[in-house]
């Protein structure tokens, strides 16, 4: 994606006679189709146990349907969007809206798991075409103050609907069905395409030159798929051996992803120092603000989405709640967000971009430790409200300020690469934290539940039934379990088991969170808040690239 803030439509400016444009209908149409493809990263979550007994979705597949979505939206985002710098963003829009309510269909009607996840994967790549399409098309539509007005409401559309998610989810899971969290796309997504006919002018950068790096496309989207891969499957066949005492494919599935990542670093760099067309121009990471700003943003989305995937599965499998009492309880985290954002300008302006970003991240780190220590089978729902609503807090002090910190010292020319740089890594860490944290709770799960059952008196036959349905459903089968009066004590067993599971799952996302935050104090001191004009922007610090 290329800059779009130096890109203008190709229409013609209005004489002073012509009416107004509705730039700011144009700009709910934008929210709209964002809203959709950001909420959909978190609105299955709370959904999940209710998908998982529906259509016999094991843990694998739970951790691919999360995973494989933001991982095609972060491999295409870049490729697809400058296709749209170039032959139209308004064209890429509109398709890519198109394809991702047809792919919504089929996901809300899917009666197999294959069925399901390949759906997520057509609504991954619609979404990769929409994300890149409006935030270009935002900024060649807007500019000055208006253009920085405009950003606060993309913005804050992306944090509020991925907060939002959860708590529609769980409504729709528990009284009407959770399909309709696919299905409901459908209405909004035609009120967004008629929208996009008549709001939306098209735009395009005349200035990029034709071409797209598609060997870029495939090293970087198979190194991560193979990385992905390992860690959601390495539980199932093993790190290094299977159970035969053959050689796992976990290994080399990890090793090979590394290695086409290596292979791609080369071919980018060896594309911008010829001069052909690259997917990402990595002189950028020499930029410190922009090099730490990213390992901060991909951390920091791999400990937050890893968690907000672990957390429903712990609230519905462990802790009694309805996928819509799991859903109201994540709303506190909206709350923390949205209540926090009036007051983010004003503390900006007083502390600094990079104060502001890291008090978010020390409030996270703060709420999501807290979780790990006092989460019991017992937590009051209050406790989990108050340490949600201050994570909430820090989720919106953090992004907003971190994405526009990021960017601060990037040339405006490049400034749009940049954003869909900073993105796609946002996207890739979220992949990365489904895999990750959902792996590690699935082995923890398992390997307590297994310790736990052989040390009671419950005959080994049940013990492992009740280890094999708490598996592969993590945590979700346990519900049913407890209401079979055979099963019942194995059931509070395995849910004691979830409960201790989710501590370290939690703890390691305060970890890595941890890890977020001191990648933020490599960051440069900002003396002042950017200024969302860019005739104030300050220039880029050389590069050693």
């Amino acid at each position: 994606m290329t800059d779009a803030t130096s890109s203008r439509p190709s229409t013609p400016p209005e004489s002073p006679d012509s009416p107004p444009r509705p730039r700011w209908l144009a700009m709910g149409t934008l929210s709209l189709g964002v809203s959709l493809v950001i909420m959909d990263a978190t609105i299955v979550n709370v959904a999940l146990p209710v998908v998982i007994e529906d259509i016999g979705l094991d843990a694998s597949g739970a951790q691919w349907m999360n995973a494989v979505y933001s991982l095609v939206f972060a491999s295409l985002m870049l490729a697809v969007g400058r296709i749209g710098d170039l032959y139209g963003r308004r064209r890429l829009y509109a398709v890519g809206l198109g394809i991702f309510m047809l792919a919504s269909l089929v996901a809300g009607s899917a009666q197999t798991p294959g069925m399901l996840i390949g759906a997520r994967v057509v609504q991954g790549l619609g979404a990769a075409m929409v994300l890149p399409a409006t935030l270009s098309t935002l900024n060649a539509m807007f500019s000055g103050r208006e253009r920085g007005i405009a950003f606060a409401i993309w913005g804050s559309t992306i944090g509020g609907m991925a907060a939002i998610g959860p708590l529609l989810g769980g409504w729709l899971a528990t009284d009407v069905s959770w399909r309709w969290a696919f299905w409901l796309n459908i209405p909004f997504g035609l009120l967004a395409l008629w929208g996009i006919r008549r709001t939306l002018e098209e735009t395009r950068d005349t200035s990029l030159r034709r071409g797209t790096d598609i060997p870029g496309v495939v090293l970087s989207t198979l190194g991560v798929g193979g990385i992905v891969f390992g860690l959601i499957e390495g539980q199932y066949y093993g790190w290094l051996t299977r159970d035969t005492g053959s050689l796992s494919p976990v290994p080399v599935a990890i090793v090979g992803g590394v290695a086409l990542l290596a292979l791609f670093v080369a071919h980018e760099l060896r594309r911008v120092r010829t001069g052909g067309v690259a997917l990402v121009d990595l002189s950028l990471l020499a930029i410190p603000t922009f090099r730490y700003g990213i390992i901060a943003a991909l951390v920091v989305s791999l400990g937050e989405f890893g968690l907000l995937f672990t957390l429903p599965l712990l609230l519905e499998g462990a802790l009694g709640y309805t996928a819509l009492g799991a859903g109201w309880l994540l709303l506190w985290l909206a709350l923390g967000t949205f209540l926090v954002s009036a007051v983010t300008p004003r503390l900006t302006a007083l502390m600094g971009q990079r104060a502001v970003v890291r008090t978010g991240l020390v409030l996270e780190t703060l709420a999501v430790g807290g979780l790990a220590v006092v989460l019991s089978d017992s937590i009051a729902a209050w406790t989990l409200a108050a340490l949600l609503f201050v994570y909430g807090m820090g989720v919106g002090l953090a992004t907003a300020q971190l994405t526009s910190l990021i960017l601060t010292d990037v040339p405006v020319a490049a400034s749009g690469q940049a954003s869909g740089f900073q993105t796609t890594a946002r996207q890739l860490g979220s992949a990365l934290g489904v895999a990750l944290l959902g792996g590690v709770l699935v082995a923890s799960l398992t390997s307590t539940a297994t310790t736990r059952l052989e040390a009671s008196d419950i005959p080994p036959a049940q013990q492992e039934h009740v280890v094999a349905a708490v598996r592969g459903s993590v945590g979700a089968a346990i519900p049913s379990l407890a209401q079979d009066p055979a099963t019942a004590d194995a059931a509070t067993v395995a849910a004691d088991s979830l409960v201790h599971a989710s501590k370290v799952t939690t703890g390691i996302a305060a970890g890595v969170l941890t890890l977020g935050l001191l990648a933020t104090l490599a960051l440069p001191h900002v003396p002042h808040p950017v200024e969302e004009s860019r005739g104030t922007r300050r220039p880029a610090r050389p590069s050693k690239g």
